[in-house]
């Protein structure tokens, strides 16, 4: 009987540590639903709390492991300065940024997102976005190139981004 007890208690024991892993898993349904969403005037930017359609320039937006909520971006700065915040950037699953290459600069269309990811970014362009200096986002380094000849600024990948460069765009 004891046995019997033990081998029971271990299959309990398996089974809800099996529930518990799950829990956390990125399952397909849970990612097909982390998708750029249409940003509604009135909405405030998850940073800094500004109205995120009042401002020029690209937009960004992204969601933590497991979630199915985003958080929205008045620029493409203030998108990094939370994703690469330490406290953040693990937890972070899925980013969009608009592709500046083919919607206007002030008024950005919210059927362009791309992944951030995979992404060209321009800083220290003369081109401005909420609160100033943003990161132009491309999805293709051939237009984040055209784009630095008329307007200036660097070219960087998605891994290149780090938090000192971010706060060194000033405000």
């Amino acid at each position: 009987m004891n046995k019997l007890t033990n081998c029971f208690r271990l299959l309990i024991a398996l089974v809800l540590t099996g529930l518990l892993l799950g829990c956390n898993e990125d399952t397909p349904e849970k990612l097909a639903a982390q998708t750029a969403v249409k940003i509604e005037s009135g909405e405030e930017c998850h940073l800094c709390g500004m109205i995120i359609t009042n401002y020029p320039g690209p937009k960004g937006q992204l969601y933590e492991r497991g979630r199915t909520q985003t958080h929205k971006f008045c620029s493409t700065r203030d998108m990094f300065a939370y994703l690469l915040d330490p406290e953040n950037t693990h937890n972070i699953q899925t980013a969009y940024v608009h592709d500046m290459a083919v919607t206007p600069w002030d008024h950005p269309d919210d059927e362009t997102y791309i992944d951030a990811r995979k992404a060209w970014y321009v800083v220290g362009s003369n081109k401005k976005g909420a609160m100033g200096p943003t990161l132009g986002s491309f999805a293709t380094e051939k237009n984040a190139k055209a784009f630095t000849e008329i307007n200036g600024g660097q070219l960087y990948t998605f891994a290149q981004l780090d938090l000192e460069l971010i706060s060194s765009m000033g405000f």
